[in-house]
């Protein structure tokens, strides 16, 4: 199996990243002890805005290999998304190649970004029906989830109700029968995002 190489681009871009998000936003970050070192594991969790990405940069040293969508790889910043290590998703047709390169990138123990929500979530409290492909890559590579939540809001220089993210105890799955598994991840996540003290 091929290595696979956390991007310099990323380790260059994510302490500037972090820096300005802290110091413009003023995030909480709770549940960091839950991302481990050194081995492969899924970010999976409820989606807000872009700004998501910066949060999770903020909340860990390692590299994080997000997936996107394809088409901001055809833009301007094409080529910005590409070094930092971006995984990009066919959202129109079924995807042959994110899954598969997600997983690779799991058994050569690195980190995966994902949003199983597939796009933006506005709503507070409430989340969109789970796409199944971070159950599904966990699975295939024996990895396991840890799960997060994002509340609060993205307003600069707030010093009540910002944004704030808890990561929490990392979720197995350990059935084969993954729509169960999906159902199940989703509603640790929707019951964490109803729970006052997150």
């Amino acid at each position: 199996m091929d290595k696979v190489k956390d991007p310099l681009l990323y380790k260059i871009i994510r302490p500037i990243v972090k820096w300005l998000f802290i110091i413009i936003y003023r995030p909480k970050i709770k549940g960091k002890k839950y991302i481990p070192k050194g081995e492969g594991i899924v970010l999976a969790g409820n989606h807000k805005n872009n700004l998501d990405c910066a949060i999770l940069m903020a909340s860990t040293r390692r590299c994080i290999h997000f997936l996107a969508k394809e088409e901001l790889f055809k833009g301007i910043f094409g080529w910005l998304f590409k070094g930092i290590g971006l995984i990009p998703v066919k959202r129109k047709t079924k995807d042959g190649k994110a899954l598969p390169r997600s997983i690779k990138y799991l058994e050569n123990d690195k980190v995966i970004g994902i949003f199983p929500e597939g796009t933006f979530n506005r709503g507070e409290g409430v989340i969109l029906p789970f796409k199944i492909g971070a159950v599904k890559m966990a699975h295939d590579s024996k990895r396991k989830i840890v799960p997060f939540v994002i509340k609060g809001n993205y307003k600069i220089f707030r010093l009540k109700n910002g944004p704030r993210i808890e990561f929490f105890e990392p979720f197995e799955v350990t059935d084969d029968n993954l729509d169960k598994e999906n159902e199940k991840f989703m509603k640790f996540i929707s019951d964490k995002l109803t729970d006052s003290e997150v």
